[in-house]
């Protein structure tokens, strides 16, 4: 008998199962069982579409047995089954990113942390939190050795080579003292219908019951062992509409995705004619803690006639919702399909077109609170495919939602569209990653004192890559406030009477500035501010800027024009300013606070920390 010790967050989740997290002691039920119908899943595939493993009376099954003078409960099935390799890769080291993300996203919340074990893969060791010790005793279809895995949970593990008949994985568990209710078969199987009465298998529990025979003083009681069926063993999504409740599509969601809560909505569609399928969605209330990990787990399984396919395919629906939870079943793939061929296959890109489609209608159909959520949890996921998918943009910029410089919370573009100028139909937004910042630019003054609307957009590292891309929005263009003119009641001869007037104080501060800047001149967009700084749209580099950030380049700094405020005291006064010492500092600190208003670094920051003090100490 080989002795390991288990890797170092391992160690970490044990003594939390151990010590911790006792809210909901009753998921190690679900998550075993989970991981059994996992294994039924993958032999029955395996049978299905390979020869060497075809076996006539094999029907997939889960056994619970109730052992009250043993004081254990053991969850078994006849599944794949693992090898020595699979048990040391699955339990005892980090099989993949999760236990680690589980760890690392621990709250100290036991409640919440507890609901936080199914979804990342680490439901296995929820078991500790009720037992002595563990084995698992398995045997991985198509060889010959079985193993024993034995651990008490204290951070060591011994496995061994056993004899076992059949392949499959059986889990006992030695139930810790003040464990002892799930050995009732009440409480046991009020638990598996609770969370697992639609797994597709059925689930039969094994107990010890009181049985009297005889009457009066020939009355004989002894124990008889029953078994009986704990589950309804129907796989929910192929059952009409009309047969399920709420609660039924509910529990199946708990049970799909490891969740506490219920999802903010549901879909259910049985496609017919060309093609058939059936697809069921949930949206859940709260972003997977992976969204924005490369390595994020799909949370779509695939079937075929029933049978399952794979958990793991990406290709399933669009990246952008990779956040919805569910079940696809073809009738027309065929049962053999392999991956490379999912992902090129006509019939499976169909269905991930229907399935997009739905499951964006039904999002924009949510409401109030739901809504709210909605936009809380996954609005920037939804910006994504506003970039990826051309097909389904129009349904997505319906979905999106942004700040706005006059309305409380999140708005749609449908909202400002509403309260718009119809004739312009133009909608303003500014782009920044700092809300505070793009709420006091001072591009806003003259949008504020005209009252019209503009949209802030704080997602940096994908508004700026987006926004430009939207275009349009019904007919309404997008304007970035940072490129457009500003609106403004002078016309345009007066614009260049006051241009002309002020020509030789633009220069003068241009020649200060050198290559600093690419222009400065005057402007009506500022209202309180002495200047500001803009893109210059016209120059290559400010159009090329998206395409770098797109591949994730560094962007080229485009040239900025520095505008200055006529009507502000401090520009009339340098106009009249004769030291040219106190000139050249003013020029700078001009650009430098425009700078700052807009986000930007000033390129010397310790100049222009002088410049202020010089300035300041001759003020006073």
């Amino acid at each position: 008998m080989a002795k390991h010790q288990f890797q170092t967050e391992i160690g970490q989740l044990l003594k939390l199962m151990t010590h911790s997290l006792y809210s909901n002691k009753e998921i190690f039920i679900r998550e075993l069982i989970s991981n059994s119908s996992d294994a039924i899943d993958k032999f029955n595939y395996m049978q299905l579409t390979d020869e060497n493993f075809k076996e006539d009376s094999w029907v997939g099954k889960i056994n619970i047995n109730l052992d009250e003078e043993d004081g254990s409960l053991t969850i078994g099935d006849n599944g794949i089954g693992m090898s020595e390799e699979d048990l040391m890769k699955n339990i005892g080291t980090i099989a993949n990113s999760g236990t680690k993300s589980f760890v690392e996203n621990m709250t100290g919340d036991a409640k919440k942390d507890s609901n936080l074990i199914g979804q990342f893969g680490v439901g296995f060791y929820s078991v500790f939190m009720v037992s002595d010790r563990v084995d698992v005793i398995t045997k991985k279809a198509g060889e010959d050795q079985a193993y024993m895995f034995t651990t008490d949970g204290t951070g060591e593990f011994e496995i061994k080579p056993v004899v076992k008949e059949e392949h499959g994985t059986v889990v006992y568990i030695k139930l810790k003292e003040d464990e002892k209710e799930f050995l009732s078969k009440w409480r046991t199987q009020e638990v598996v219908k609770k969370y697992s009465n639609h797994i597709a298998y059925p689930i039969m529990m094994h107990f010890s019951e009181d049985e009297t025979t005889g009457e009066g003083d020939d009355a004989v009681t002894k124990k008889v062992k029953k078994s009986e069926q704990a589950n309804a063993a129907t796989a929910l999504w192929t059952l009409s509409k009309s047969e399920l409740k709420k609660d039924d599509y509910i529990e199946f969601y708990k049970s799909l995705s490891h969740a506490e809560d219920e999802p903010l909505t549901y879909l259910h569609n049985k496609v017919e004619g060309g093609q058939e399928f059936t697809t069921l969605f949930y949206i859940p209330k709260t972003a997977p803690m992976d969204l924005y990990r490369a390595d994020y787990q799909s949370g779509v399984k695939l079937y075929v006639k029933r049978v399952f396919i794979t958990d793991d395919d990406k290709e399933l629906l669009p990246t952008y919702l990779r956040f919805v939870k569910g079940i696809i079943d073809s009738e027309d793939l065929p049962l053999n399909v392999s991956r490379e061929i999912l992902q090129e296959n006509k019939i499976l890109a169909n269905i991930k077109q229907n399935a997009t489609k739905k499951i964006l209608q039904a999002i924009k159909k949510l409401k109030d609170e739901n809504a709210v959520t909605f936009t809380e949890q996954y609005n920037k996921v939804i910006k994504e495919g506003i970039f990826q998918d051309y097909t389904n943009k129009a349904l997505l910029l319906d979905i999106v939602k942004y700040k706005s410089s006059t309305e409380e919370g999140m708005v749609s573009f449908a909202d400002y569209v509403s309260r718009g100028d119809s004739e312009k139909k133009e909608i303003y937004y500014i782009a920044g990653e700092d809300e505070k910042v793009l709420r006091n630019s001072p591009l806003l003054e003259a949008y504020k004192k005209a009252n019209i609307e503009v949209l802030i957009m704080d997602d940096k590292e994908i508004d700026e890559i987006v926004a430009p891309s939207i275009g349009q929005y019904k007919e309404w263009n997008l304007k970035d406030i940072t490129t457009v003119e500003a609106p403004d009641s002078k016309t345009k001869e007066e614009k260049e009477v006051i241009s002309k007037e002020f020509k030789s104080l633009t220069d003068k501060i241009a020649e200060v500035l050198g290559n600093e800047v690419k222009e400065v001149k005057t402007t009506s967009r500022l209202t309180s501010s002495p200047s500001c700084v803009v893109k210059d749209t016209n120059d290559p580099m400010a159009g090329m800027a998206h395409m770098f950030a797109q591949m994730g380049q560094p962007v080229p700094e485009t040239p900025l024009i520095l505008e200055v405020n006529p009507e502000h005291t401090m520009i009339q006064k340098l106009d009249k300013l004769e030291n040219s010492e106190l000139f050249a500092d003013m020029a700078w600190i001009l650009l430098d606070s425009a700078k700052l208003s807009e986000g930007l670094e000033p390129k010397d920051k310790s100049a222009f920390a002088t410049r202020v003090a010089k300035i300041a100490t001759e003020a006073l």
